[in-house]
């Protein structure tokens, strides 16, 4: 009897770890494969498209169309650096300082703001939502894959194109046309500010109906892109 617990817990472990061998080698694959090719969708957008089915919402459509670094304007790559990271060029997919914030006001409250774009990709692309510490271990071992494999401009180019700016509307291409009615290309300094805005809760925070908060926080982003330097930001590091 104990000799058949024990092969059927073999098997079972056996299972989970091939189960687990299975998932890492698609990660790894997915970095290398998306260093060069485009993002035909995200982690993200597929769980939000499934929720949506469920709920029976069936006029949504998790939307993006994929747009290389060279047609998003530069005031969209500043905006949001200056919203999200701003030490995005210099750090190695953490920003420590940040962190370290975090664990000494034991609030979770904040643990976006010590969450980089490095970070914020990795578990867009890869993960799903939520906050888990599951989530954070398995974020942190994408985090220093694409640190490793991408380039930092790499990085953000992924990012501007899965990045969730409303309901449905991922990637600065579609959140530019959804509510500029214009290419990402030709985006503004106020129009990047302002999508930037809604970045910490685009379904909360709207675009298209900015709240006196959003307001607030987009003229904040962008003094910071002027304090960043503007574009020169982007050229001193080949982001753009």
């Amino acid at each position: 009897m104990k000799k058949n617990k024990r092969k059927r817990f073999s098997r079972f472990t056996s299972l989970i770890a091939r189960c687990l061998l299975v998932w890492a080698a698609l990660w790894i694959g997915g970095i290398v494969i998306f260093a060069f090719l485009p993002v035909p969708f995200s982690a993200v957008m597929a769980e939000r498209q499934t929720g949506a089915w469920l709920q029976g919402k069936t006029d949504y459509v998790a939307h993006s169309d994929w747009t290389s670094m060279d047609k998003i304007s530069p005031w969209m790559a500043l905006a949001v650096i200056a919203a999200e990271d701003q030490k995005f060029p210099e750090h190695w997919g953490f920003d420590v300082g940040a962190i370290q914030q975090v664990l000494d006001n034991n609030s979770g409250e904040r643990m976006r703001g010590a969450s980089t774009l490095s970070q914020q990709t990795a578990k867009n692309l890869f993960l799903w939502d939520g906050r888990s510490w599951l989530r954070k271990g398995l974020e942190a071992g994408m985090t220093v894959g694409i640190e490793t494999v991408w380039t930092k401009r790499r990085i953000l180019t992924v990012y501007l194109n899965i990045a969730e700016f409303g309901p449905g509307i991922f990637g600065a291409e579609a959140a530019a046309q959804r509510y500029f009615h214009k290419p990402a290309s030709r985006l503004t300094i106020a129009e990047a500010a302002l999508l930037a805005a809604v970045l910490p809760n685009p379904i909360r925070f709207r675009a298209d109906a900015p709240s006196g908060y959003v307001r607030q926080r987009q003229q904040w982003i962008m003094r910071q892109m002027r304090q960043l330097g503007g574009e020169g930001f982007l050229n001193r590091y080949q982001l753009h």
